[in-house]
C-alpha cells in the first residue's frame, strides 16, 4: 500500500498551520509522518523536510507558538508586495496558458535583482536540517526561464538548502535560486497543491493552506493522482481568520499553529479513515 502526503504552499502562516494540523493528528493517534512519500511545495517543502528528517512536531509547534522578536523576516523588503500581487494576477488569468504564465512570472523574478546569497544565508539559519533525509522526500520548484515544473529529490543534484530555498522563492519577495545552470522559483506558482504529482498513491492526504485560492485546481489534481482513497484538508474559517491578510506575517504564527492544532484533532477520524 502506497501512502503519499502532499503539503501545499502557504507562506509563514501556512508552515505554522501545517505543523499544527500534523501535531493535532498525531495527538489523536494519526501519524502522517509515516508516509511512503512526502511531496512538499513552498511552505510544504519546509514542513515536509522536517517530517522526513524525523523532527519532533511537538517541538516544532512549540517554536511556532513563540511570538517572533522584531520585524518579520520575509525577503524582499518593503514595497515588494505589489510585485507578488502582479504575479498572482498573471498566474490566475485563465486566458494565459499555465506554463506561459509561470514563465512570465519567472521573468519578473529574474528582473527583480534580489540577492541570492543573502537569501540562502537566511534560509540556512531557519532550516534545522542540512542533508537530504533517507526518506522519499520530493520538493516542487518551477524553472524561472521556461515555467517548467521540476520535482527535486536527493538524486537531483541539488543540496537540500537549494531545493527548499528554491521552492520557497516567492517571485518579487525572494530571488530565484541557482541549481546547476538553471534558476528556480517557488513551486507555488503552479497554483495548486502538487497532488497531481502523487500518481501511484493508493492513499493520499493533501494539506493545502491556500486551497481557498485554487480549490477547483486542487480537486482536479487529486482526481489526476487516481488514489483509491484521498482527502483534502484545508483551513476552516477560524484558521483563515488566524492567517490574517498576509501569509508572510510571522506575528500570525502562534494563532495559525493553534488553529491547525484544533483542526487536526477535530479531523482525526476523517484522516484515519483514509490513511489507516
Amino acid at each position: 500500500m502506497s501512502r503519499i502526503l502532499v503539503l501545499g504552499g502557504g507562506g509563514v502562516t501556512g508552515i505554522a498551520w501545517h505543523l499544527g494540523v500534523l501535531c493535532g493528528l498525531a495527538r489523536a493517534g494519526v501519524t502522517l509522518g509515516d508516509a511512503d512519500t512526502i511531496i512538499g511545495t513552498s511552505a510544504g517543502s519546509v514542513v515536509g523536510t522536517l517530517l522526513a528528517a524525523g523532527v519532533d512536531v511537538e517541538t516544532a509547534v512549540a517554536q511556532q507558538r513563540e511570538v517572533p522578536a522584531g520585524p518579520a523576516r520575509g525577503g524582499g523588503g518593503p514595497g515588494r508586495g505589489g510585485e507578488w500581487l502582479t504575479a498572482m494576477a498573471v498566474l490566475l488569468d485563465p486566458a494565459v496558458p499555465a506554463q506561459e504564465a509561470r514563465a512570465r512570472v519567472g521573468a519578473m523574478a529574474l528582473a527583480a535583482g534580489l540577492d541570492e546569497t543573502t537569501y540562502l544565508t537566511r534560509m540556512a539559519e531557519l532550516l534545522p536540517v542540512t542533508e537530504w533525509p533517507a526518506r522519499d522526500l520530493r520538493i516542487v520548484v518551477v524553472d524561472a526561464a521556461d515555467g517548467r515544473d521540476v520535482v527535486l529529490d536527493s538524486g537531483a543534484g541539488a543540496t537540500l538548502l537549494q531545493a527548499v530555498s528554491a521552492s520557497c522563492a516567492v517571485p518579487g519577495l525572494m530571488p530565484p535560486v541557482t541549481i546547476g545552470d538553471r534558476r528556480y522559483i517557488d513551486g507555488g506558482v503552479r497554483v495548486g497543491a502538487g497532488a497531481d504529482l502523487a500518481a501511484g498513491a493508493e492513499r493520499l492526504v493533501v494539506l493545502a493552506p491556500l486551497a481557498v485560492l485554487s480549490r477547483d485546481r486542487i480537486t482536479r489534481e487529486i482526481a489526476a493522482a487516481g488514489a483509491a482513497r484521498s482527502l483534502l484538508v484545508e483551513p476552516d474559517d477560524e484558521s483563515l481568520t488566524a492567517f490574517g491578510p498576509n501569509v508572510m506575517d510571522a506575528a500570525r504564527r502562534p494563532a495559525s499553529v493553534l488553529a491547525g492544532l484544533r483542526q487536526g484533532e477535530a479531523m482525526a477520524g476523517a484522516v484515519r479513515a483514509v490513511w489507516s
